[in-house]
């Protein structure tokens, strides 16, 4: 059983900014030459993916009524019992 939801968007997010890390460690250990300006269209790009992928699936989620609670919250704090 999950202990939280899972959110596309912090693992987009997450994914990009270490492929940023990776792009300027190798640069750093020699590897490959990088330039400066190469994290801004990783950096800005993996956000925007995030964004989009956090939006869809607060899209998709949303289909639950503000009344309506998920199975592991019902499981977690009990039908009867306050939130």
């Amino acid at each position: 059983m999950l202990r939280h939801e899972f959110q596309p968007g912090r693992l987009v997010a997450g994914l990009f900014l270490t492929v940023t890390g990776v792009v300027y460690a190798g640069d750093a250990g020699g590897l490959w030459e990088t330039p400066w300006f190469a994290a801004v269209p990783l950096v800005v790009g993996g956000l925007g993916l995030a964004g989009a992928a956090a939006a869809l699936a607060r899209l998709v989620r949303g289909r639950r009524g503000p009344g309506r609670t998920s199975a592991a919250e019902t499981a977690i704090t009990g039908p009867d019992l306050p939130g």
